[in-house]
């Protein structure tokens, strides 16, 4: 079965300060494993270190260390092997429109990486391509949706064509960034329930990367909780959610909007949080809700 492996991901980037350099971890010993069929929700509010490990995962930053493997193969870096590993994994980024190109049609976006990975032959078979993977998107009349640009469509349908240009490869894997975090909330369902469907019938593995906890229980069969570049909290969805174990994740959940006592308990967790980062006894950021060490 086909296994896409995080081990022990590190990245550290360099500050500068006038004359004075020192380092910034973003990301700390991350592990998790995605299978075929599966949506893990790796949620964190921003600066928790969650993009970058989408970054890394799709080969935009080099990792400090650490490392990804497919099918049980180190990822490489360059060559073909790079090439290879970007046709099973691709990104579906936060922002559609600045994803795509404006002065390039909708056809054009789909055409470059069916030719990139020699998905089709001939103008024929790739037209043939370009239109069924509008249409696997919902995006019809397939005909008519190509040959128009981006600024031409709505935000939930750019972000529908940088998941069809995902696809186009033959990924078997999605790093999903916020894919709906820059759409109006009226048409955000409509897209989740595309990556939803797309999951099911066509077995991928969706990394979704959010800060909406609501989404993350929904759209997940696992969730991973991120807090300054450290896994804090994994587990089954529902009991994440429905009962968490760290005191960052009962953060999270009672800045949703609730309309019970969640504001006290915000004030007690902030308290506790900063007793923490001042040495006190809050549990240990580097365990899992299963008390694992060296995530």
């Amino acid at each position: 079965m086909s296994v896409l492996e995080v081990k022990d991901l590190v990245k550290d980037f360099t500050v500068r300060k006038g004359l004075k350099r020192s380092k910034l971890r973003a990301v700390n010993d991350v592990s998790f494993t995605l299978e075929p069929g599966k949506t893990i929700a790796l949620v964190g509010e921003s600066g928790s270190g969650k993009s970058t490990v989408a970054r890394m995962i799709a080969k935009l930053e080099t990792p400090s260390s650490g490392e990804i493997l497919l099918d049980g193969v180190p990822s490489a870096t360059r060559g073909r092997g790079l090439d290879g590993y970007r046709h099973d994994v691709q990104m579906v980024f936060q922002d559609p429109f600045a994803s795509l190109n404006p002065f390039h049609s909708i056809e054009h976006h789909l055409e470059r990486p069916l030719k990139l990975h020699k998905r089709a032959k001939g103008r024929g078979e790739l037209e043939g391509q370009i239109h069924a993977l509008l249409e696997r998107v919902n995006l019809t009349p397939a005909e008519v949706m190509a040959k128009r640009r981006p600024h031409e469509l709505s935000g939930g349908q750019r972000q529908r064509v940088a998941i069809a240009r995902a696809l186009a490869p033959g990924a078997r894997f999605l790093v999903a960034d916020e894919p709906v975090s820059m759409l109006d909330v009226s048409i955000r369902l409509g897209v989740l329930n595309l990556l939803a469907r797309l999951q099911r019938e066509e077995n991928l593995g969706v990394l979704y990367i959010t800060h909406d906890l609501a989404t993350a229980r929904h759209f997940s069969d696992e969730i991973l909780v991120m807090f300054r570049g450290t896994i804090v909290e994994r587990g089954p969805s529902d009991e994440v959610i429905l009962d968490p174990q760290h005191e960052y994740t009962k953060l999270l959940l009672s800045a949703s909007p609730d309309p019970g006592n969640q504001g006290r308990l915000r004030d007690e967790v902030r308290a506790e949080l900063a007793a923490s980062a001042a040495g006190g006894t809050v549990q240990d950021p580097g365990r899992d809700r299963f008390g694992t060490a060296g995530l």
